[in-house]
């Protein structure tokens, strides 16, 4: 479907994965929306685009990965890319910081910025969709629990802290914050799920991941905690 309002991406995609398998393609864009509805209804389908191979309907995007042994991604599945790219990209800035600071990666400060890095990181993610955060971090936290507002106010004290600890600057307001929150969600995290033994997703990523409540949430309330005892002690 190409039209002048919308380019289906998984027509582009169908097309690509073709050739990428060695197929000639022939093309037929629908460029407009009465001929997309005529071509749905001539194929009994309610999508599009649809792939024909030999005069054989394939299906859809994901019919066509399939239909070349391909993995379909299933958008509920636990996924732990998201902290991963996170915690990756963290790293890579604060050690580009580090060696346009100092001429050299292996140092004390690149460790603390990605810490406090990752932290920003990952509140921005949160602040994306503050309600959607929200609802799952009263799922598990147990101050949010007890006072709702916690929760609004949570993502905003962690960016705060990173911002303030990246800049070494008021750092008598970054310490107890990161020290505070990181406590009490290190203590959430622990009684929800090696306690209780609840099995919930972590808001750690923003309230739409499908990353497992568990090690993550805990490594990053811990982080906190450590880089606030670190300047703390520092």
């Amino acid at each position: 479907m190409v039209t002048d309002q919308h380019i289906c991406p998984f027509g582009l995609k169908s097309r690509d994965l073709l050739g990428r398998e060695g197929y000639e393609v022939d093309d037929h864009e629908l460029k407009t929306r009465s001929e997309t509805d005529a071509f749905m209804a001539e194929h009994g389908v309610k999508t599009t685009p649809q792939t024909f191979i030999g005069g054989e309907r394939i299906g859809g995007y994901q019919d066509l990965l399939r239909y070349f042994g391909k993995e379909v991604a299933d958008p509920k599945t636990t996924s732990y890319q998201p902290v991963i790219a996170v915690f990756a990209i963290a790293a890579l800035i604060a050690l580009a910081a580090s060696w346009s600071a100092f001429g050299t990666l292996a140092t004390v400060r690149a460790g603390e910025w990605f810490i406090a890095i990752s932290m920003c990181i990952l509140a921005m993610l949160k602040l994306r969709d503050l309600d959607s955060f929200s609802n799952m971090f009263l799922g598990y936290d147990l101050l949010a629990q007890r006072w709702v507002r916690y929760a609004y106010i949570y993502p905003f004290g962690e960016a705060a802290a990173g911002i303030l600890m990246i800049a070494g600057a008021l750092l008598w307001v970054a310490i107890p914050v990161a020290l505070v929150i990181g406590s009490i969600g290190a203590v959430s995290v622990f009684k929800a799920v090696y306690i209780d033994r609840r099995e919930l997703k972590c808001a750690c990523v923003g309230g739409d991941s499908n990353v497992p409540l568990g090690f993550v949430s805990l490594t990053e309330n811990l982080m906190m905690v450590a880089m606030a005892v670190w300047m703390l002690l520092k």
